[in-house]
């Protein structure tokens, strides 16, 4: 990446500063550029979902990795817990969706609970491990809560082949699709040859798996990661995360750049993982060099600029976003390694100016909170909209969860100094209320960006990028006009 001529920064940039500039182009389409990481993570687009309690969990874990990204467990989590998540996460069908399920009896209570779980909007009812009904939110309008499933679901639902769908790969979805077009089925259960459940597949989705690479290990499976603090016994949770099998280690701290770290780091190479080790936060070249030194393969940059973060009105301490990525991004690149860009993304563009800058991939949290996949409940506000409640990992809140083991005096102690909003209500966007309808979003916005610069993948786009300077008035100019003059 380099600067337009007459545009070195005089001072800190945040996404917001800056913009791309377009250059001559040999790539015609945006289905020609890969997304494929090289920081070895394995992930085939460079998103990565935070370690945040409101955001990653099982679902989100699962979708994102069908996709191509990669979810960080939180740090916070029981180590038993994250062995279950990530055994589920791995017996997951790489192709073929996880479907909500409900019994025949269920009540309809029972099932609108549950179908907001995910976005496909209907659950399967199902009968010793075969599919009998389908039943959707509408079937369930108006209805008594308290009546069953069977009298208010479809019966006889269209049913797909899991051979069909597993066939050639794109010829295989697309018989999918035009199956699911020709019964006018926007979804349906997918089954084996024994007539049992494996999943459900929706229109939208054989689309998207046409397009989607996803993220699998060596044995064909779903990746996942988790985060470690760097308090407390982190040579055995380091051993209990990977006896769990987690694809990336995430040693995590607001402040990376101190003593603790690294030692926390070298109590993780003493084991020898043998996947990569993600460590962070910090802002600044020194940083990076030290965490580097320490047996970091990539470093996580980013402090004060998290939706949910605080620290900088309370203490004054970060950096700007984009000027942070492109230094560190620099010291990793000479040394060998790569960084993560964390914190700050409010829009695509500001994830094709982190990749600009030089990171390998983009964490995302707030953003995705706000999706069917998010591990908190759906609540309805007195208009009707929908919504998740999400904090920051400083925040009160998410201190008291971490510090549970501790005396109520110590806990109440810590929780009177925090760095993060404790309770914001995350609003699903009605068009796009699921974190794949983010991702398409994202990686429309990063792909369409690497045509304009011309570059066919992500090396060449950090190579190709020219980054300009703008005032407040030219970053306003770009925002479009939705309701009119």
């Amino acid at each position: 990446m380099h600067f337009l001529p007459g545009h070195q920064a005089v001072a800190d940039l945040t996404y917001g500063d800056v913009f791309l500039v377009p250059s001559r182009s040999e790539v015609s389409s945006r289905f020609d550029v890969d997304l494929t990481s090289t920081d070895g993570t394995g992930t085939t687009i460079p998103v990565v979902v935070a370690n945040m309690t409101a955001v990653a969990g099982r679902r989100m874990a699962e979708t994102v990795a069908r996709r191509g990204g990669l979810a960080v467990l939180p740090q916070d989590t029981p180590s038993d817990v994250v062995a279950e998540v990530v055994g589920k996460v791995k017996r997951s069908h790489p192709v073929v969706e996880t479907a909500v399920t409900v019994a025949p009896h269920d009540t309809v209570g029972e099932a609108m609970a549950l179908i907001g779980k995910r976005s496909h909007g209907a659950a399967v009812v199902v009968e010793d491990g075969r599919p009998v009904g389908v039943v959707s939110a509408a079937d369930c309008a108006d209805v008594d809560r308290y009546t069953q499933v069977v009298e208010v679901m479809a019966h006889q639902p269209t049913l797909l082949a899991l051979a069909v769908v597993e066939q050639g790969g794109a010829s295989g979805l697309r018989a999918a699709y035009d199956e699911l077009h020709r019964a006018r089925r926007r979804f349906a259960p997918v089954v084996d040859a024994a007539g049992r459940l494996v999943g459900v597949l929706t229109q939208v989705g054989a689309l998207r798996s046409s397009i989607y690479v996803p993220a699998l290990d060596d044995r064909g499976r779903l990746r996942v990661a988790a985060a470690i603090g760097i308090n407390g016994d982190v040579k055995r949770k380091t051993a209990e995360l990977l006896e769990a099998q987690v694809d990336v280690l995430v040693v995590d701290t607001a402040h990376g750049h101190q003593r603790k770290m690294l030692e926390a780091l070298a109590a993780v190479r003493a084991l020898d993982p043998q996947v990569p080790v993600v460590a962070g936060n910090v802002v600044t070249a020194a940083g990076v060099r030290d965490l580097v030194d320490a047996g970091a393969d990539v470093v996580k940059v980013g402090v004060g600029p998290g939706a949910m973060c605080t620290t900088r009105m309370m203490t004054a301490v970060g950096r700007p976003q984009f000027s942070a990525v492109l230094e560190c991004a620099t010291e990793a690149r000479r040394l060998g390694r790569h960084v993560w860009a964390d914190g700050g993304v409010r829009y695509p563009r500001d994830v094709a100016l982190a990749l600009a800058a030089g990171a390998s991939q983009v964490m995302i949290g707030s953003w995705f909170a706000g999706t069917h996949e998010s591990p908190g409940e759906l609540h309805t506000d007195s208009s009707g909209r929908l919504y998740k409640e999400s904090f920051g990992m400083a925040s009160a809140r998410a201190v008291a969860a971490r510090t549970r083991g501790g005396s109520a005096f110590d806990r109440a102690r810590k929780a009177l100094y925090e760095e993060g909003i404790s309770s914001s209500r995350m609003y699903l966007d009605p068009k796009r209320p699921g974190v794949e309808d983010l991702l398409d979003e994202v990686t429309a916005g990063v792909r369409s960006a690497a045509t304009y610069v011309g570059a066919a993948d992500l090396d060449e786009f950090y190579e190709r990028a020219v980054v300009g300077l703008q005032s407040a008035a030219g970053f306003d100019e770009g925002r479009p006009l939705p309701d009119g003059w």
